[in-house]
């Protein structure tokens, strides 16, 4: 999966909202229900990393896989931020943003 195609992807599922912001963060995020559910990084040299959360057992997992690391200021929270996208197995990643997004939906 590409980053077109994963930003596709987030965009779908049911009460998404996106947000660029600009400097000095410079990521496009998504939301539902007020909640973030993932993002990217839009400015080098970080441009396009993905990053979103992960249950804590995932966390342990990931974070020990090449081109994936805890996120910056968000990894004690159990987010993940993948490198390159195109590099990740695109049916585990879709697995993985279905579980943000459902974490997200359902926290109240």
């Amino acid at each position: 999966m590409n980053v077109e195609e994963l930003k596709t992807f987030c965009r779908e599922f049911d009460g998404v909202t996106e947000t660029l912001y600009g400097e000095p963060g410079n990521v496009l995020t998504y939301y539902v229900g007020g909640k973030k559910f993932a993002y990217f990084k839009t400015s080098e040299p970080e441009k396009w990393r993905f990053s979103m959360r992960v249950s804590p057992d995932r966390f342990v997992e990931l974070t020990g896989v090449p081109g994936v690391k805890p996120a910056r200021y968000m990894g004690r929270f159990h987010w993940i931020t993948i490198v390159k996208v195109e590099q990740f197995p695109a049916g585990y990643l879709a697995e993985l943003v279905e579980w943000s997004y459902g974490k997200a939906r359902h926290k109240r």
